[in-house]
């Protein structure tokens, strides 16, 4: 319940500051102010997406990484709590 609150809060921070995120590097802000000014504002829009989508890709991995792993840490605790109550109940038969 925690986690996913937190991710919540940081999905709503990324998306208000997104906006602020349309920076690119000086070769590419000059090759955009010049076909603005020649009128064709589509290159400098898909050129912003383009630096989006390569910001995006590798925090999406390793997002989906630590997911798996912490599902799979989550299964393995569980296995082995029940182990460990299976252990008990035996010992206490005895």
């Amino acid at each position: 319940m925690k986690l996913s609150r937190i991710v919540l809060v940081l999905l709503i921070a990324l998306l208000v500051i997104t906006p602020d995120l349309m920076a690119q590097c000086a070769m590419c802000r000059g090759t955009v102010e010049s076909t603005v000014s020649n009128g064709r504002s589509v290159i400098a829009s898909e050129l912003n997406f383009g630096i989006l989508y390569l910001l995006v890709i590798p925090y999406l991995i390793v997002a989906t990484i630590g997911y798996l792993w912490y599902r799979n840490s989550k299964q393995e605790h569980g296995r082995r709590l029940e182990i460990a109550g299976r252990v008990k109940r035996a010992m206490s038969q005895m």
